[in-house]
């Protein structure tokens, strides 16, 4: 299906984007606008997935039902992340398999809802953007975008027309980062594992910069290499693709790129 000639937009925050990165929103906001979208934000809350993997469907269906009212107006949904994308997308049908009027809503809600960068290439057919980011950076395919979404061309194929970017390949890129939301809590020694191989590879590659679509992971592996002392800056996709790299490194607060 063709999307309208300026299609309106609603942008799904995410509650990491909102309380911890709100520049990745920003940036989000931008992309979207120079694609020929019409964006809003609407009021809105967590799509519910921390309780729908805790085994709370009740009140994930709460939730969802929410997020379903708060962007019954918009034409897409978008969201800076394949976690919380995915939820929507894969999960709000499943939670409501039981009920024949709200499953068709919650289908209907899923199909016009994307990943922001899988978004942008999939449906708007955006072939470059005009940001310059001149350094050596590399990428982790987030497990929800990558395993649900289907996210993996989308977001190498518009930072390969950023002027001045160098891509390094990044042994294991799709394998977890051991964030998993609850799973870092409730087995730290585990995920910490999982997040030193993932930063070890990462370090491998001589790059600058790390990026990926999702803060949570994002924010798990930048806390790992902060804790080694790494000069490695990490950084959301959407902010190098906008041109929007004025804010701190993520886990750097106060501290300007070198």
């Amino acid at each position: 299906m063709q999307p309208p000639v300026r299609p309106r937009v609603g942008l799904f925050v995410t509650c990491l984007v909102d309380l911890f990165r709100p520049s990745v929103g920003f940036a989000a906001v931008k992309l979207l606008e120079d694609a020929g979208c019409e964006v809003s934000v609407p009021s809105q809350t967590c799509c519910g997935q921390p309780a729908f993997n805790a085994g709370d469907r009740a009140a994930a269906r709460d939730l969802a039902l929410q997020v379903m009212d708060a962007f019954a107006n918009v034409d897409y949904v978008v969201a800076p992340s394949g976690s919380c994308g995915g939820m929507m997308v894969k999960h709000f049908p499943e939670l409501f398999a039981d009920d024949p009027r709200l499953s068709a809503r919650a289908r209907a809600f899923a199909a016009r809802t994307h990943e922001l960068v899988s978004f942008l290439v999939d449906v708007m057919k955006v072939e470059r953007v005009s940001a310059s980011f001149p350094r050596k950076a590399t990428y982790h395919d987030s497990c929800s975008g990558l395993r649900e979404l289907e996210v993996a061309a989308q977001p190498r194929k518009l930072l390969g027309t950023v002027t001045g970017l160098e891509l390094a390949p990044l042994k294991d890129a799709d394998v977890c980062c051991g964030f998993g939301g609850a799973f870092a809590v409730k087995y730290g020694d585990i995920s910490d594992a999982i997040v030193s191989e993932k930063t070890n590879n990462v370090e491998d590659t001589g790059a600058h910069t790390l990026l990926a679509g999702d803060l949570g992971c994002l924010m798990n592996m930048a806390g790992k290499l902060a804790r080694r002392g790494s000069s490695i800056e990490v950084r959301h996709v959407a902010e190098v693709l906008a041109g929007m790299t004025d804010a701190p490194p993520i886990g750097a607060p106060g501290k300007k790129p070198a």
